[in-house]
């Protein structure tokens, strides 16, 4: 009789974490003013339209947290998809915007007159607003952030709503693409960018500012 070794049993993949990153909805300054940090400033009708959105592609897809930078405009983009999943926001500091400084609140169209926007465009890692807060303080800050949610949720999917540039941030770090790239990456209001985490591996970026399709089969099984 042939004797054949038993095929041993394939090793076991460890279980993936999800984080869905969404950007806020429109305000009425999107694309034209830097708003920052300033509170007060809330969701326009289009942008209510888009969290509406995020949370119906979400169906589906067994969501077990949500966060949320604590200003009013991730706060309310984050509203539906709570009420959908009957799940509490989250508010976490490190998910804030990046503290623009004294250029909060100014116009887009006149810092883009100003010598240190071309830094802010093409040498993002040596800038630091004036009084306020690096790029790479900035990317420093919403990785941890990250890094813990994920932590307090291994398997899990959960869902954090931030602003663009910390986004961008996140994903180029998931990617490995160094901070004066970051630029290159569009985060759009409303749009989801996701990035799957195992640990003792590399994380691994599986969307970036998708606005359209649902997102059940991110989690097949």
């Amino acid at each position: 009789m042939l004797m054949t070794e038993a095929t041993p049993p394939a090793p076991s993949t460890p279980p993936s974490t999800l984080l869905l990153l969404v950007r806020h909805g429109e305000t009425p300054t999107t694309g034209t003013v830097l708003p920052g940090r300033t509170p007060g400033l809330h969701l326009s009708d289009r942008g209510r339209i888009q969290a509406d959105r995020v949370a119906e592609r979400l169906a589906g897809l067994p969501v077990e947290g949500i966060y949320s930078s604590p200003l009013e405009r991730t706060c309310e983009t984050a509203e539906p998809t709570a009420a959908r999943t009957g799940l509490k926001v989250n508010e976490n500091a490190g998910l804030i915007e990046c503290d623009f400084g004294k250029w909060t609140g100014a116009a887009l169209a006149e810092l883009a007159g100003l010598p240190q926007w071309q830094t802010v465009q093409h040498a993002p890692s040596a800038f630091r607003f004036p009084d306020g807060e690096s790029f790479a303080q900035m990317q420093a800050r919403m990785v941890g952030a990250l890094e813990i949610v994920c932590a307090a949720h291994p398997g899990g999917v959960v869902v954090c709503f931030s602003h663009a540039d910390p986004i961008k941030a996140a994903v180029a770090h998931a990617l490995g693409v160094h901070l004066d790239l970051f630029q290159r990456i569009v985060i759009s209001p409303g749009s989801v960018s996701v990035i799957s985490y195992v640990e003792g591996q590399a994380p691994a970026v599986l969307m970036v500012n998708s606005t359209l399709e649902p997102l059940s089969g991110l989690r097949t099984s």
